[in-house]
């Protein structure tokens, strides 16, 4: 039994209560969670932008050790450390075999109807599990393709934060973009995410790193994390300010808030041949597009879901990154809080005014 942050209405805040695990299937890992981190992606289901089935276990961002696996995992053992990914990938369907894993729908990792929840309550009412993890819980229990063996130097809490801000951030700007050394890089939105894009871009070698965003204290973080120039995302002429300083648009415009004026802020700071790249998880009824001359000039829009990521291999390169200080996840976490204050914690989000909270598991 383990206690868990549980999602029982939307709007209604989380309730901290206690669920049973099943045994692990033979593909299936058994991690006691050290660490968690709050995104902003939790908070639209939390607040019930975006649907699911309930009562559920929020949380998609966190590190752990290895407490039992499944006859047939061959990734890791008991005792390892891990950090634990929603891009739960098959191995074997189109999107994998293309080496486009973070598309892939993840049928086979979860499990098939008649078999046991992998949670229940004490009353045996089953508890959904959300974004393939539920992290918010002192265990969980997810296919050996939603985790990956790392570092045992890895501090846990710097580990959880790779698990999707970085992974996010960093994967976008070394997978979906490749951003070639020189070029330039609009991020737009200073949270967890985008101060990780901003960070890779660089390692990447960019040129000007142009951070937007309307916080004073989020674009002093950015500068600390690699940002050349910031400029507040609000102002009425943001858009000219940024080609401005770009000296005629930037290369990539990068979207990692969650807003439709961001994204089209992000189109409009293009420069002819630019792509604009849309992160964050929008209002469903959102739409960004390019217009004529837009396309004419050669601007390209796409998503990055989790940054393109092929974590097996990324994470534990995001590890390395991190001991030999190129990435810095310090700056990032602005705080470490207990699961009983994990309300506190959505709520400092919905403030807007700091980047991540952890919460720090015993």
């Amino acid at each position: 039994m383990a206690k868990a942050a549980i999602l029982e209405q939307p709007g209604q805040g989380l309730t901290i209560g206690d669920v049973t695990f099943a045994d692990p299937l033979p593909h299936e890992v058994l991690i006691d969670t050290k660490a968690c981190g709050l995104c902003h992606s939790d908070l639209h289901f939390i607040d019930g932008h975006y649907p699911h089935a309930l009562p559920a276990i929020p949380g998609h961002e966190a590190a752990g050790i290895v407490r039992a696996v499944g006859s047939e995992v061959k990734t890791v053992k008991p005792g390892d450390h891990v950090v634990s990914c929603l891009s739960a990938f098959c191995g074997h369907c189109e999107f994998c075999v293309t080496g486009r894993m973070a598309l892939c729908m993840g049928a086979d990792t979860r499990r098939a109807k008649g078999e046991p929840p992998r949670m229940v309550r004490g009353d045996g009412t089953p508890v959904a599990q959300m974004l393939n993890l539920s992290a918010l819980s002192e265990q969980m229990l997810i296919h050996e393709h939603a985790c990956v063996a790392i570092d045992k130097d890895m501090p846990f809490d710097r580990a959880a934060v790779l698990g999707c801000a970085v992974t996010t951030g960093a994967g976008t700007i070394f997978n979906a973009c490749k951003v070639t050394p020189g070029e330039t890089v609009l991020v737009v939105g200073c949270g967890g995410v985008g101060l990780a894009a901003i960070n890779a871009a660089r390692i990447a070698g960019a040129g000007k790193i142009i951070a937007a965003d309307p916080l004073p204290e989020k674009r002093a973080l950015a500068e600390v994390l690699g940002a050349t120039h910031t400029i507040d995302a609000l102002a009425e002429d943001a858009a000219k300010q940024i080609i401005a300083i770009s000296g005629g648009g930037v290369d990539w415009g990068i979207e990692a808030v969650g807003r439709q004026a961001s994204a089209d802020l992000a189109v409009a700071s293009l420069r002819r041949g630019g792509t604009a790249v849309i992160l964050g998880m929008m209002p469903l009824d959102c739409k960004v597009g390019l217009s004529a001359m837009d396309l004419l000039g050669g601007k390209k829009l796409m998503g990055a879901l989790m940054g393109m990521n092929h974590f097996p291999i990324d994470l534990p390169r995001l590890v390395d990154f991190y001991l030999r200080g190129l990435l810095d996840l310090d700056t990032i976490i602005a705080e470490r809080i207990p699961l009983d204050q994990v309300n506190q914690g959505f709520d400092k989000m919905r403030a807007g005014h700091s980047a991540r909270s952890v919460v720090v598991f015993d």
